[in-house]
């Protein structure tokens, strides 16, 4: 098995899901399908009269990806615009044109709080629920998330060295919204020697964190990657992945 084929297998293995892309493609900032699937559900609780079913998010123009401006976790999506295609069930007698309308916009609402870049939702209804039903999900259609590996308070004793990864993990974790460094793929920094090519850094590091309630997304990424290029001394390139949004 390749070195890719093993990565998503391991994705798959966890629950993670995708790899997409957060923001556009100067933020340097990924999200993994699962943390973006339970916020989703989470907003599509609120939505009176639906239950929210299976959950797909894809690149809505492939041929239309940018190149992002630092290198990116294994076998992570461009980025660029995407779609999200979901199917849900809703309560029969309720207009199902206003039912979606709804559902629609709470998707919507809470992909522009991630700080996704969406081109829109599509909806399928697929079954019609009693009044007693009403609401809620099929928990049978959500990912999997896997539990945080890195409390924040265990990660800053483990700190305690002078190692770069260390000074790493302690200017990440000093940044409102982050709730803990995750490390799923491996180790939560991980900081890597590349050949220099044009202006990047000849080292890059990637961050892997879960994100506060509170706290936007891309924003907290967007604020771990200056903290953690000014804390260590030759400035490298970073790229942050967040595996949960609490």
């Amino acid at each position: 098995m390749t070195g890719e084929g093993w990565t998503q297998a391991v994705r798959r293995q966890l629950g993670l899901g995708r790899v997409l892309p957060l923001g556009g493609a100067a933020d340097g900032a990924w999200v993994t399908e699962s943390a973006v699937d339970g916020a989703l559900r989470r907003m599509a609780e609120r939505v009176p009269g639906v239950r929210l079913g299976p959950v797909r998010i894809a690149p809505a123009a492939p041929g239309e990806a940018s190149v992002a401006a630092v290198p990116s976790p294994p076998s992570a999506l461009p980025p660029g615009p995407l779609r999200i295609v979901a199917e849900f069930s809703a309560v029969a007698g309720d207009p199902l044109p206003a039912a979606a309308d709804r559902l629609r916009a709470a998707l919507s609402e809470a992909a522009d709080g991630l700080g996704l870049v969406t081109d829109g939702v599509d909806l399928k209804v697929t079954a019609l629920l009693d009044t007693a039903e009403e609401g809620g999900e099929d928990g049978r259609s959500r990912p999997h998330t896997p539990p945080a590996e890195q409390p924040a308070e265990q990660s800053t004793e483990q700190a305690a060295s002078d190692s770069d990864e260390a000074r790493a993990e302690r200017a990440a974790l000093a940044v409102p919204g982050v709730a803990w460094l995750t490390g799923v793929l491996g180790r939560a920094v991980h900081i890597e020697q590349r050949p220099a090519t044009g202006s990047l850094p000849r080292r890059h590091a990637r961050v892997e964190l879960a994100t506060d309630h509170g706290h936007r997304a891309l924003d907290v990424a967007l604020a771990v990657r200056a903290a953690v290029g000014t804390a260590l001394p030759d400035h490298p390139s970073v790229a942050v992945l967040v595996t949960d949004v609490r």
